[in-house]
Protein backbone atom coordinates (compact mmCIF):
# COMPACT_ATOMS: atom_id res chain seq x y z
CA UNK A 1 0.00 0.00 0.00
CA UNK A 2 1.37 3.45 -0.97
CA UNK A 3 2.07 5.99 1.61
CA UNK A 4 -0.92 8.49 0.85
CA UNK A 5 1.40 11.54 2.45
CA UNK A 6 4.09 10.47 -0.20
CA UNK A 7 1.36 9.89 -3.08
CA UNK A 8 0.24 13.78 -1.83
CA UNK A 9 3.69 15.16 -1.76
CA UNK A 10 4.51 13.57 -5.18
CA UNK A 11 1.44 15.08 -7.00
CA UNK A 12 2.60 18.53 -5.44
CA UNK A 13 6.24 18.51 -6.61
CA UNK A 14 5.05 16.67 -10.40
CA UNK A 15 2.56 19.88 -10.29
CA UNK A 16 5.41 22.28 -9.27
CA UNK A 17 7.62 20.52 -12.15
CA UNK A 18 4.63 20.82 -14.92
CA UNK A 19 4.31 24.87 -13.68
CA UNK A 20 8.25 25.51 -13.88
CA UNK A 21 8.83 23.81 -17.42
CA UNK A 22 6.01 26.63 -18.53
CA UNK A 23 7.84 29.24 -17.01
CA UNK A 24 10.69 27.88 -18.71
CA UNK A 25 9.53 28.44 -22.36
CA UNK A 26 7.89 31.65 -21.29
CA UNK A 27 11.45 32.59 -20.00
CA UNK A 28 12.70 30.94 -23.57
CA UNK A 29 10.16 33.27 -25.63
CA UNK A 30 11.57 36.46 -23.82
CA UNK A 31 15.07 35.32 -25.23
CA UNK A 32 13.98 34.90 -28.66
CA UNK A 33 12.00 37.61 -28.64
CA UNK A 34 14.26 39.63 -27.43
CA UNK A 35 17.16 38.36 -29.46
CA UNK A 36 19.10 37.14 -26.72
CA UNK A 37 20.13 34.02 -27.53
CA UNK A 38 23.68 34.65 -28.07
CA UNK A 39 23.92 37.13 -24.95
CA UNK A 40 26.17 34.04 -23.73
CA UNK A 41 28.42 33.19 -26.92
CA UNK A 42 29.37 30.19 -25.02
CA UNK A 43 27.83 27.24 -22.89
CA UNK A 44 28.11 26.14 -20.09
CA UNK A 45 29.83 29.20 -18.78
CA UNK A 46 29.08 32.88 -20.32
CA UNK A 47 32.01 34.43 -21.37
CA UNK A 48 34.35 32.27 -20.17
CA UNK A 49 32.75 32.83 -16.07
CA UNK A 50 30.54 30.88 -14.13
CA UNK A 51 28.42 34.67 -13.20
CA UNK A 52 28.59 36.85 -16.32
CA UNK A 53 30.22 40.26 -16.69
CA UNK A 54 27.94 43.26 -16.13
CA UNK A 55 29.94 45.74 -18.39
CA UNK A 56 32.05 45.33 -21.27
CA UNK A 57 35.43 46.45 -18.91
CA UNK A 58 35.02 43.28 -17.11
CA UNK A 59 36.14 41.31 -20.57
CA UNK A 60 39.41 40.92 -22.48
CA UNK A 61 40.34 43.02 -24.61
CA UNK A 62 39.66 40.73 -27.93
CA UNK A 63 36.50 39.07 -27.00
CA UNK A 64 35.26 40.14 -30.07
CA UNK A 65 37.74 37.53 -31.41
CA UNK A 66 37.34 34.88 -28.95
CA UNK A 67 33.53 34.72 -29.49
CA UNK A 68 33.33 35.82 -33.19
CA UNK A 69 30.25 33.40 -33.48
CA UNK A 70 28.07 35.68 -31.21
CA UNK A 71 29.77 39.11 -31.37
CA UNK A 72 31.06 39.74 -34.41
CA UNK A 73 29.06 42.98 -35.19
CA UNK A 74 28.08 43.96 -31.67
CA UNK A 75 29.21 44.99 -28.58
CA UNK A 76 28.80 43.80 -25.60
CA UNK A 77 24.99 44.18 -24.33
CA UNK A 78 24.83 43.39 -20.29
CA UNK A 79 20.88 43.13 -20.62
CA UNK A 80 20.87 40.63 -23.08
CA UNK A 81 23.71 38.63 -21.44
CA UNK A 82 22.00 38.86 -18.04
CA UNK A 83 18.55 37.97 -20.10
CA UNK A 84 20.04 34.47 -21.71
CA UNK A 85 22.00 33.78 -18.27
CA UNK A 86 18.81 33.91 -15.55
CA UNK A 87 17.05 31.45 -18.52
CA UNK A 88 19.85 28.94 -17.93
CA UNK A 89 19.53 28.84 -14.23
CA UNK A 90 16.19 28.50 -14.74
CA UNK A 91 16.95 25.58 -17.13
CA UNK A 92 19.19 24.18 -14.28
CA UNK A 93 16.69 24.67 -11.38
CA UNK A 94 13.91 22.54 -13.84
CA UNK A 95 16.39 20.25 -13.86
CA UNK A 96 16.74 19.70 -10.28
CA UNK A 97 12.50 19.73 -10.10
CA UNK A 98 13.02 16.71 -12.20
CA UNK A 99 15.42 14.26 -10.84
CA UNK A 100 13.28 15.21 -7.44
CA UNK A 101 10.69 14.11 -9.51
CA UNK A 102 11.74 11.13 -10.66
CA UNK A 103 13.59 10.32 -7.02
CA UNK A 104 9.81 10.68 -5.39
CA UNK A 105 8.34 7.95 -7.67
CA UNK A 106 10.31 5.22 -6.33
CA UNK A 107 7.28 5.32 -4.38
CA UNK A 108 4.80 4.09 -7.23
CA UNK A 109 7.56 0.83 -7.77
CA UNK A 110 5.06 -0.44 -5.50
CA UNK A 111 1.98 -0.21 -7.58
CA UNK A 112 2.39 1.70 -10.83
CA UNK A 113 5.82 1.26 -12.31
CA UNK A 114 5.02 3.34 -15.17
CA UNK A 115 5.49 6.47 -13.24
CA UNK A 116 8.70 5.73 -11.97
CA UNK A 117 10.11 4.39 -15.15
CA UNK A 118 8.60 7.64 -17.09
CA UNK A 119 9.51 10.35 -14.24
CA UNK A 120 12.93 8.81 -14.77
CA UNK A 121 12.43 8.91 -18.52
CA UNK A 122 11.88 12.49 -18.14
CA UNK A 123 14.86 13.00 -16.39
CA UNK A 124 17.26 12.01 -19.25
CA UNK A 125 14.97 13.83 -21.76
CA UNK A 126 15.92 16.76 -19.86
CA UNK A 127 19.53 16.38 -20.08
CA UNK A 128 19.38 15.92 -23.44
CA UNK A 129 17.42 19.02 -23.94
CA UNK A 130 20.33 20.52 -21.91
CA UNK A 131 22.51 19.29 -24.83
CA UNK A 132 20.55 20.30 -27.02
CA UNK A 133 20.63 23.70 -25.65
CA UNK A 134 24.30 24.19 -25.89
CA UNK A 135 24.04 22.69 -29.71
CA UNK A 136 21.23 26.01 -30.03
CA UNK A 137 24.39 27.88 -28.99
CA UNK A 138 27.28 26.62 -31.17
CA UNK A 139 24.78 26.20 -34.05
CA UNK A 140 24.82 30.26 -33.46
CA UNK A 141 20.73 30.08 -33.16
CA UNK A 142 20.09 27.99 -36.63
CA UNK A 143 16.50 28.10 -36.35
CA UNK A 144 16.04 24.08 -37.03
CA UNK A 145 17.74 23.53 -34.27
CA UNK A 146 15.91 26.27 -32.09
CA UNK A 147 12.43 24.73 -33.24
CA UNK A 148 13.61 21.19 -32.15
CA UNK A 149 14.56 22.60 -28.82
CA UNK A 150 11.10 23.83 -28.22
CA UNK A 151 9.34 20.68 -29.17
CA UNK A 152 11.18 18.79 -27.02
CA UNK A 153 9.56 21.17 -24.45
CA UNK A 154 6.38 20.59 -25.49
CA UNK A 155 6.71 16.82 -25.62
CA UNK A 156 8.63 16.66 -21.62
CA UNK A 157 5.78 18.69 -20.32
CA UNK A 158 3.26 16.01 -21.97
CA UNK A 159 5.06 13.42 -20.32
CA UNK A 160 5.07 15.23 -16.72
CA UNK A 161 1.52 16.02 -17.31
CA UNK A 162 0.67 12.49 -18.18
CA UNK A 163 2.55 11.26 -15.04
CA UNK A 164 0.98 13.59 -12.87
CA UNK A 165 -2.83 12.08 -14.31
CA UNK A 166 -1.88 8.64 -14.30
CA UNK A 167 -0.98 9.26 -10.07
CA UNK A 168 -4.24 10.29 -9.36
CA UNK A 169 -5.89 7.81 -12.52
CA UNK A 170 -7.91 6.02 -9.45
CA UNK A 171 -9.74 9.07 -7.93
CA UNK A 172 -10.53 10.00 -11.42
CA UNK A 173 -11.95 7.11 -12.48
CA UNK A 174 -15.41 8.01 -11.09
CA UNK A 175 -16.09 10.69 -13.12
CA UNK A 176 -19.23 10.62 -14.95
CA UNK A 177 -19.07 11.26 -18.92
CA UNK A 178 -22.01 9.55 -19.70
CA UNK A 179 -23.69 13.04 -20.38
CA UNK A 180 -20.80 13.63 -23.24
CA UNK A 181 -21.85 12.63 -26.76
CA UNK A 182 -19.67 9.56 -28.38
CA UNK A 183 -17.75 11.62 -30.95
CA UNK A 184 -16.43 13.90 -28.00
CA UNK A 185 -12.98 11.81 -27.96
CA UNK A 186 -12.35 11.85 -31.26
CA UNK A 187 -13.04 15.77 -31.88
CA UNK A 188 -10.80 16.20 -29.13
CA UNK A 189 -8.14 14.06 -30.50
CA UNK A 190 -8.47 16.26 -33.86
CA UNK A 191 -8.53 19.01 -31.68
CA UNK A 192 -4.97 17.97 -30.21
CA UNK A 193 -3.99 17.37 -33.58
CA UNK A 194 -4.72 20.68 -34.89
CA UNK A 195 -2.86 22.03 -32.26
CA UNK A 196 0.11 20.18 -33.32
CA UNK A 197 -0.10 21.06 -36.35
CA UNK A 198 -0.74 25.13 -35.50
CA UNK A 199 2.63 24.74 -33.80
CA UNK A 200 4.34 23.59 -36.69
CA UNK A 201 3.37 26.29 -38.33
CA UNK A 202 4.22 29.06 -35.70
CA UNK A 203 8.02 27.24 -35.68
CA UNK A 204 7.73 28.25 -39.34
CA UNK A 205 6.83 31.49 -38.91
CA UNK A 206 8.70 32.26 -36.13
CA UNK A 207 11.88 31.06 -38.41
CA UNK A 208 11.35 33.78 -40.80
CA UNK A 209 10.41 36.31 -38.22
CA UNK A 210 14.03 35.73 -37.07
CA UNK A 211 15.04 36.09 -39.98
CA UNK A 212 13.29 39.59 -40.68
CA UNK A 213 14.71 40.74 -37.39
CA UNK A 214 18.14 39.61 -38.17
CA UNK A 215 17.85 41.44 -41.14
CA UNK A 216 16.30 44.91 -40.02
CA UNK A 217 19.21 44.78 -36.92
CA UNK A 218 15.69 43.74 -34.44
CA UNK A 219 14.08 47.37 -34.95
CA UNK A 220 11.68 49.07 -37.12
CA UNK A 221 9.35 46.43 -36.00
CA UNK A 222 6.16 47.76 -37.87
CA UNK A 223 8.09 46.75 -41.31
CA UNK A 224 8.80 43.10 -40.51
CA UNK A 225 5.16 42.05 -41.66
CA UNK A 226 5.85 43.63 -45.19
CA UNK A 227 7.82 40.23 -45.02
CA UNK A 228 5.66 37.63 -43.81
CA UNK A 229 5.52 34.73 -45.37
CA UNK A 230 2.32 32.63 -46.77
CA UNK A 231 2.75 30.31 -43.74
CA UNK A 232 1.98 33.00 -41.57
CA UNK A 233 -1.85 33.57 -43.71
CA UNK A 234 -2.43 30.12 -43.08
CA UNK A 235 -1.10 29.67 -39.92
CA UNK A 236 -3.36 33.16 -38.62
CA UNK A 237 -6.52 31.78 -40.85
CA UNK A 238 -6.30 28.06 -39.40
CA UNK A 239 -6.47 30.06 -35.82
CA UNK A 240 -10.34 30.20 -36.59
CA UNK A 241 -10.66 26.84 -37.04
CA UNK A 242 -9.22 25.77 -33.76
CA UNK A 243 -11.37 28.29 -31.87
CA UNK A 244 -14.36 26.65 -33.32
CA UNK A 245 -12.97 23.09 -32.49
CA UNK A 246 -12.28 23.62 -29.28
CA UNK A 247 -15.64 25.94 -28.43
CA UNK A 248 -17.92 23.10 -29.50
CA UNK A 249 -15.74 20.45 -26.92
CA UNK A 250 -16.32 23.08 -23.94
CA UNK A 251 -20.14 23.72 -24.89
CA UNK A 252 -20.30 20.08 -24.48
CA UNK A 253 -18.34 19.55 -21.15
CA UNK A 254 -20.72 22.73 -20.17
CA UNK A 255 -23.68 21.29 -20.58
CA UNK A 256 -22.42 17.91 -19.40
CA UNK A 257 -20.70 19.02 -15.56
CA UNK A 258 -21.34 21.74 -13.06
CA UNK A 259 -19.44 24.36 -12.10
CA UNK A 260 -17.42 22.77 -9.48
CA UNK A 261 -16.23 19.81 -11.21
CA UNK A 262 -12.73 19.60 -12.27
CA UNK A 263 -13.31 19.67 -15.94
CA UNK A 264 -15.45 22.31 -16.48
CA UNK A 265 -13.07 24.68 -14.65
CA UNK A 266 -10.61 23.07 -17.46
CA UNK A 267 -12.58 23.75 -20.24
CA UNK A 268 -12.82 27.10 -18.97
CA UNK A 269 -9.50 27.90 -19.03
CA UNK A 270 -8.86 26.51 -22.24
CA UNK A 271 -10.94 28.85 -24.02
CA UNK A 272 -9.50 31.83 -22.04
CA UNK A 273 -6.15 30.63 -23.81
CA UNK A 274 -7.29 30.06 -26.96
CA UNK A 275 -8.58 33.81 -26.80
CA UNK A 276 -5.33 34.91 -25.09
CA UNK A 277 -3.37 33.72 -28.12
CA UNK A 278 -5.41 34.87 -30.59
CA UNK A 279 -5.15 38.37 -29.26
CA UNK A 280 -1.44 37.96 -29.24
CA UNK A 281 -1.31 36.77 -32.59
CA UNK A 282 -3.61 40.08 -33.43
CA UNK A 283 -1.68 42.12 -31.65
CA UNK A 284 1.73 40.83 -33.80
CA UNK A 285 0.03 40.96 -37.19
CA UNK A 286 -1.50 44.49 -36.76
CA UNK A 287 0.55 46.41 -33.44
CA UNK A 288 3.76 46.06 -35.49
CA UNK A 289 5.20 42.83 -33.35
CA UNK A 290 5.20 44.12 -29.89
CA UNK A 291 8.19 42.18 -27.74
CA UNK A 292 5.92 41.08 -25.15
CA UNK A 293 3.40 39.53 -27.43
CA UNK A 294 5.73 37.09 -29.23
CA UNK A 295 6.56 34.79 -25.65
CA UNK A 296 3.06 35.19 -24.89
CA UNK A 297 1.90 33.81 -27.69
CA UNK A 298 4.35 31.23 -27.43
CA UNK A 299 3.39 30.37 -24.25
CA UNK A 300 -0.26 30.20 -25.01
CA UNK A 301 0.47 27.88 -27.86
CA UNK A 302 2.19 25.50 -25.14
CA UNK A 303 -0.54 25.48 -22.52
CA UNK A 304 -3.23 25.19 -24.96
CA UNK A 305 -1.93 21.49 -26.08
CA UNK A 306 -1.16 20.51 -22.64
CA UNK A 307 -4.43 21.60 -21.37
CA UNK A 308 -6.06 19.19 -24.02
CA UNK A 309 -4.13 16.97 -23.59
CA UNK A 310 -4.79 16.55 -19.61
CA UNK A 311 -8.44 16.78 -20.77
CA UNK A 312 -8.38 13.97 -22.84
CA UNK A 313 -5.93 11.82 -19.67
CA UNK A 314 -8.96 13.29 -17.33
CA UNK A 315 -11.74 12.08 -19.40
CA UNK A 316 -10.03 8.85 -20.90
CA UNK A 317 -9.61 7.25 -17.59
CA UNK A 318 -13.16 7.91 -16.07
CA UNK A 319 -13.81 6.26 -19.66
CA UNK A 320 -11.72 3.18 -19.21
CA UNK A 321 -13.32 2.87 -15.59
CA UNK A 322 -16.87 3.52 -16.18
CA UNK A 323 -16.25 0.59 -18.90
CA UNK A 324 -14.65 -2.11 -16.98
CA UNK A 325 -17.16 -1.23 -14.38
CA UNK A 326 -19.91 -2.00 -16.71
CA UNK A 327 -18.17 -5.44 -17.72
CA UNK A 328 -17.84 -6.41 -14.49
CA UNK A 329 -21.53 -5.24 -13.44
CA UNK A 330 -22.26 -7.77 -16.81
CA UNK A 331 -20.03 -10.36 -15.58
CA UNK A 332 -21.91 -10.42 -12.17
CA UNK A 333 -24.98 -10.72 -13.60
CA UNK A 334 -24.46 -13.60 -15.50
CA UNK A 335 -23.18 -15.61 -12.30
CA UNK A 336 -26.61 -14.55 -10.08
CA UNK A 337 -28.63 -15.66 -13.60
Amino acid sequence: MIDEQAVRSFRRLAFLTVCAVYFLILVGGIVRASGAGMGCPDWPTCFGQWIPPTEESQLPSDYHERYAAGYENTQFNPVKTWTEYLNRLTGATIGILIFLTAWRSRIYLQGDKTVFYLAVAVFFLVGFQGWLGSTVVSSNLKPAMITLHMLLALFIVALLIYILARSQKTAWGYVDITLLPEKFFKVLSAAMSMTLIQVMMGTQVREAVDLIANGHAYIDRQYWRDDFPIIFYVHRSFSALILFTNSWLCWKIFKAFKRIDLVYKVALMLIGLIVTAILAGISLDRLGMPPVAQPIHLLMANLIFGTQFFLFIYLAYAKTFQKNAGLRSASFSKQKV
